[in-house]
């Protein structure tokens, strides 16, 4: 049994981590010069550093393969190094890399907004594009807001999200989240937001001990339905508030409600878009129809900062006026980046020639079969698998992000050459899809290693 985790984490973490390496020089400017993120800089070992990547391996400068169980943050889909996506970067940099997209375009941009809205519902039919997922979110949040205000309904200033979601870094998105770790030091500077209870409240089996149960989204539009600029939902998993998963009747309600009361969804599908619960898009498990998409992460198969925000005609329409103030006045420097499009585009083709939806449902009949086992481990709490994720709780702890056996755990899988970022006690594995079955079995293997030392 393990015990005083938080005591020893710092050094046995650096042993571990990192002295295993040998440290390049220009590791020495890292350390002196870049602040990384989500890192408590005074406490936190130096980081690993990565010469390349190959397949599902990130490769140190003295040859050490660690086997990327997250996707380097979720956006690795296809993995690292790809030929095909190195081959359309490669390409389309031949060309041009980067156009201003106000007042000009580029063939990569269109082709891959046409892909898009193909393989969404009828009803989307307009991309809007940026640069991150929180700016996809931005942009949505943006959208529903001065479209209200477009066609003069000025009192709609409320939105409407979920106990446990996360949206993103930047103001809006921060607002609507409600992982409080995250985000409590500037809610003073939020928009009005209330928040509704997920499809898990109280005591039900599923609902993390930390979790608030808030009224339910019923009640919330029955009451200030006509002040809603929008209700935002991540469908089917919230993320980084613990990869909770919902199940697809909670979504439909959700969809139900906003169209009895005429109010815009906005899907966050960040994190769950381009395969990662087991269908294209997260929103086909209800299935409905979102007024606006927002995508990013795996949109490029990680490759390079590319996101984009798809909306219906009605939403689009709000802003087409001979009034040039009723513009939607957003935009990046890299908008539509001509190097990112055409590698989305790729990663698009490389899932429809090489039964990626196949190798998706493969991965999570494997997970199922092995998050079984190490559901009879006596610390191991609700685990629960979609598509290409698998994920448990680990109880005995505090609970939450800050939890002090989620370093203790990404120390023992980096000791074992395995990427694992536990959102505090939730540990999870997310690979990339070209992850092989024996891999696959390697990791779930080291979970039962670790995990039975805490059981």
């Amino acid at each position: 049994m393990v015990s005083n985790l938080e005591v020893p984490l710092l050094t046995q973490f650096s042993k571990s981590a990192s002295t295993q390496t040998t440290s390049p020089s220009w590791l020495d400017a890292d350390l002196r010069t870049v602040w990384h993120p989500y890192t408590q800089m005074k406490t936190a070992p130096p980081p690993i550093p990565v010469e390349r990547g190959e397949g599902v391996y990130l490769i140190t400068p003295d040859g050490r393969r660690i086997l990327d169980g997250i996707s380097s943050w979720w956006v690795n889909i296809h993995g690292h190094g790809h030929p095909r996506l190195n081959a359309a970067l490669a390409r389309q940099a031949e060309k041009v890399a980067q156009v201003i997209f106000a007042g000009f375009t580029h063939e990569p941009a269109a082709t891959l907004a046409q892909e898009l809205v193909s393989r969404t519902t009828p009803e989307l039919t307009r991309v809007f594009y940026s640069d991150d997922g929180s700016t996809a979110v931005e942009v949505a949040l943006k959208m529903a807001y001065q479209g209200w205000r477009n066609r003069g309904e000025t009192e709609r200033t409320l939105f409407v999200a979920f106990d446990g979601a996360y949206h993103g870094d930047t103001f809006g998105t921060m607002a609507t989240g409600a992982v409080e770790v995250f985000h409590h030091e500037f809610q003073n500077l939020f928009f009005e937001v209330r928040h509704a209870h997920g499809p898990y409240c109280g005591t039900h089996a599923e609902a993390p001990p930390h979790r608030r149960c808030s009224p339910s989204l019923e009640e919330i539009l029955d009451q200030e339905g006509e002040r809603v600029a929008a209700v935002i939902v991540e469908p089917m998993v919230q993320g980084a508030g613990g990869m909770i998963i919902q199940p697809p009747e909670f979504l439909r309600r959700i969809r139900e409600l906003t169209h009895h009361h005429g109010i815009p969804l906005i899907a966050d599908e960040v994190f769950t878009g381009f395969g990662r619960t087991g269908r294209f898009f997260a929103c086909e498990h209800g299935p409905v129809a979102p007024d606006l998409l927002c995508l990013s992460k795996g949109l490029t198969a990680g490759y390079l900062p590319l996101s984009a925000t798809l909306a219906t005609d009605e939403i689009y329409q709000a802003f087409l006026s001979e009034d040039r103030g009723r513009t939607f006045f957003h935009g990046h420097s890299f908008t539509a980046n001509a190097l990112s499009c055409a590698v989305a585009l790729e990663s698009l083709a490389i899932f429809d020639s090489e039964q990626v939806m196949t190798r998706i449902g493969r991965l999570e009949a494997l997970f199922q079969e092995r998050l079984a086992g190490l559901a009879k481990l006596p610390c191991v709490q609700g685990a629960r698998t979609l598509g290409g994720l698998a994920a448990l709780d680990v109880g005995g702890g505090d609970g939450g992000y800050l939890d002090g056996r989620g370093p203790w755990l990404a120390e023992q899988f980096l000791a074992r050459d395995i990427l694992l970022r536990p959102l505090g006690n939730v540990l999870y594995f997310l690979p990339p899809y070209a992850v092989t079955d024996q891999e696959a079995h390697h990791v779930f293997d080291a979970m039962e290693e670790v995990l039975s030392q805490l059981s």
